[in-house]
């Protein structure tokens, strides 16, 4: 009896030092998505003012996967949409919040992208009936902030421990270009996959940078463009829940070379997925459980006089001013890492971000993280007889010169903070 006791009592200390030692433990995921369709006759973003919906093609989803261990957690989030502004993101945290008490969830800790799709609704304002007029639903988006909610709930309630691994692979050659600069660009795909001990899939995360732009101006039907189809094709591949994380694709890294088509636009969505489930099967394991999570809300300078004006008229739906307020996120889950970038980016920008990762492990940049606030791009184009391409439209759709060297200080200070 003495030695049963004795075993007993060795076996309860032993789970108290764990639990004094602050030990993370092991990591348990929850993965949940939903349709996002927005109703026939919505303002579509991305080309034109006046291109109403007559249709759906393909579902627009919002996709969650929540990610924690016994110390901390998080949700990442991935919308088709042209890129949800920084005040819809707080939105979302506070209807979480409303769901889940601060002592069990951390709403700050919502992070959230955007696909960019150009065939999803306007969720920003200026692709409305004419520069006068707004082109956001303000139903649609308490549809979207409550949808969004439910999911990261859903995906909440429904964590398991997972067992995570990680692979690279470099796709798009021949097809993907920065058709600004084609000497910059990343083509690499950063996959993580989270599943049961068993092997069962619950999320896989796969972060690349392409513009979803196979479907041109006079496309009126609903889509997500290529993640349609690497959608349909990873839940064929490995079931569970397949984010699409959009990368650095400002100064314009688009498909080129391609059939304008919702078929060539399935076709490649479905090899980027090809060439995910083939880099995974030389995966390697996740390092470490431990979940980090550090931001930065900062006043972005704005001197793009259109936005300020179109902001002060309601027509973009935020305060926009020379400051305006924005927040970028650096976080880690074991020896992955990933920083938010608040807007389309220079791939110059992405390419620095993922050198100030210096864990030896996955690393992802998040393009239309937190926010969409135009093209971030490099000083170059603001430079007077630039020859880079496209530069007065870029331009006129920049939050301005200094956007890029503001987010960049941003970032550097969160990586310096990592790695204290």
């Amino acid at each position: 009896m003495k030695k049963v006791f004795s075993c007993i009592l060795v076996f309860f200390t032993a789970i108290v030092l764990v639990a004094q030692s602050g030990a993370p433990g092991r990591l348990l995921a929850g993965a949940a998505e939903a349709v996002i369709n927005p109703p026939d006759g919505s303002f579509l973003a991305g080309y034109d003012q006046n291109r109403r919906s007559t249709g759906v093609h393909d579902d627009l989803f919002v996709k969650a996967v929540v990610v924690a261990n016994r110390l901390n957690a998080l949700a990442l989030v991935t919308i088709d949409c042209i890129g949800l502004p920084y005040p819809v993101v707080q939105q979302i945290r506070d209807a979480v919040e409303l769901r889940l008490s601060p002592d069990v969830f951390n709403a700050d800790q919502i992070i959230v992208s955007s696909t960019h799709t150009h065939s999803g609704p306007d969720v920003i304002g200026i692709w409305g009936m004419d520069m006068a007029h707004t082109g956001t639903d303000s139903a649609y988006n308490r549809f979207l902030v409550k949808t969004a909610a439910d999911v990261i709930e859903k995906a909440w309630k429904q964590r398991h421990p997972v067992v995570v691994k990680y692979a690279e692979t470099i796709f798009g050659k021949g097809w993907v270009e920065n058709i600004s600069d084609s000497t910059e660009i990343d083509r690499t795909a950063t996959i993580l996959q989270f599943a049961t001990p068993g092997g069962k899939n619950i999320a896989t995360l796969t972060n690349f940078a392409c513009h979803p732009t196979f479907l041109g101006r006079e496309n009126t039907l609903v889509s997500a463009d290529f993640p349609s189809g690497f959608y349909k094709q990873m839940k064929k591949s490995t079931g569970g829940v397949n984010l699409y994380l959009q990368g650095a694709i400002g100064g314009w890294v688009q498909p080129e070379k391609v059939a304008r088509t919702f078929e060539d636009a399935e076709k490649k969505g479905a090899m980027l997925a090809g060439a995910v489930t083939t880099a995974l099967q030389q995966a390697k394991k996740l390092e470490g459980t431990d979940i980090s999570f550090a931001s930065r809300r900062f006043e972005m300078p704005v001197d793009n006089k259109t936005f300020l004006q179109l902001a002060g008229a309601g027509v973009i739906k935020r305060d926009m001013g020379e400051g305006t307020p924005t927040e970028i996120v650096w976080f880690n889950i074991g020896n992955a890492t990933f920083a938010t970038h608040p807007g389309e980016t220079s791939p110059l920008y992405g390419l620095a971000t993922k050198r100030m990762m210096l864990r030896e492990g996955p690393k992802c940049v998040l393009g239309l993280g937190q926010d969409e606030l135009g093209y971030i791009i490099k000083p170059g184009f603001f430079e007077p007889g630039t020859t880079l391409y496209a530069t007065p439209y870029l331009t006129s759709m920049s939050p301005g010169r200094e956007a890029g060297a503001v987010m960049m200080q941003m970032l550097k200070e969160l990586a310096e903070q990592d790695r204290k």
